[in-house]
């Protein structure tokens, strides 16, 4: 592989930066934003637009607990693209060992 390969394959992922948040959230629905974007490589600033697109649409909840934000994620959901309506984000979830 030349170098160009090499970068382009280490700029690669299966999982968007959507799925790596909330795979953050299912391992620690107690998780900062900051602790998220570092995590997945974005900023803070990111990570809320993500967590405000994925609120809007039902998939997470914010629920404050004193200064604190914890996340709640509807698993029951299903995925959204045709392909895999059939499995829920729980589902992708446990796949992904959160």
């Amino acid at each position: 592989m030349s170098q160009s390969d090499d970068q382009i394959a280490s700029a690669w992922s299966f999982i968007s930066n959507h799925g790596h948040v909330l795979v953050c959230i299912g391992r620690n629905s107690n998780v900062r934003v900051r602790d998220i974007a570092q995590a997945v490589g974005i900023t803070e600033r990111a990570v809320l637009r993500i967590l405000g697109e994925r609120e809007e649409v039902g998939v997470i909840a914010r629920i404050r607990e004193g200064r604190r934000t914890r996340y709640e994620i509807d698993e029951r959901l299903p995925l959204r693209h045709p392909i895999e309506a059939q499995h829920s984000v729980g589902e992708l979830l446990q796949l992904l060992g959160s």
